[in-house]
């Protein structure tokens, strides 16, 4: 499938966010590099020793390793039922700063952490925005969201807009109309 969306001249963003012992992350990290994907998940809770091993495994190519943080359909309720205690955007910072010393180069986080990130890491870490919902869209399952508007605007480098398109009954008419409400 790799290789077929790659002869199209197409980009691929491999979502998969491995979350494994180091070596069997590293391995998945060398097979995604070897295909030539450009981005890749992973999860950091996975630890420092796993991102490391990862970073490692992909050195020498052009894989953008990101680390995804706290999901956007968490908040601090769901967060407290898994035992962590803080709030989702202390979670994130504390994550993205494991990743960001592990040598990963990006990380996944809701909108509503951006500036955060911003703040603390400044333009060292690139960030993928999921819980993106245009003005016309429900939140879903998405619990800490913002427009694509305001997540361009407090800093996002690539936004994720799945249901609003992939659920719509035209999906070239969605995507036109988040196009419009970037513009």
């Amino acid at each position: 499938m790799v290789n077929a969306v790659k002869s199209r001249g197409c980009e691929v963003f491999l979502d998969l966010k491995f979350h494994d012992i180091p070596n069997t992350v590293a391995h998945a990290i060398r097979s995604a590099a070897g295909l030539g994907v450009a981005m890749t998940t992973l999860h950091a809770v996975g630890g420092p020793v796993m991102m490391e091993a990862a970073a490692k495994a992909a050195e020498g190519s052009e894989l953008l390793i990101l680390a995804v943080t706290v999901l956007t359909s968490m908040d601090s309720s769901q967060l407290s039922s898994t035992g962590i205690s803080v709030e989702p955007k202390e979670q994130v910072l504390r994550l993205a700063g494991l990743a960001s010393s592990a040598g990963i180069g990006g990380i996944v986080c809701s909108p509503l952490e951006i500036t955060a990130i911003r703040d603390t890491f400044s333009d060292k870490l690139r960030i993928v925005t999921p819980g993106v919902r245009p003005t016309w869209a429900v939140a879903g399952d998405q619990k800490r969201v913002m427009t694509p508007a305001e997540a361009v605007k407090a800093g996002s480098d690539w936004l994720v807009i799945g249901r609003p398109i992939t659920a719509a009954g035209n999906p070239c008419e969605a995507y036109a109309k988040v196009i419009a409400e970037l513009s």
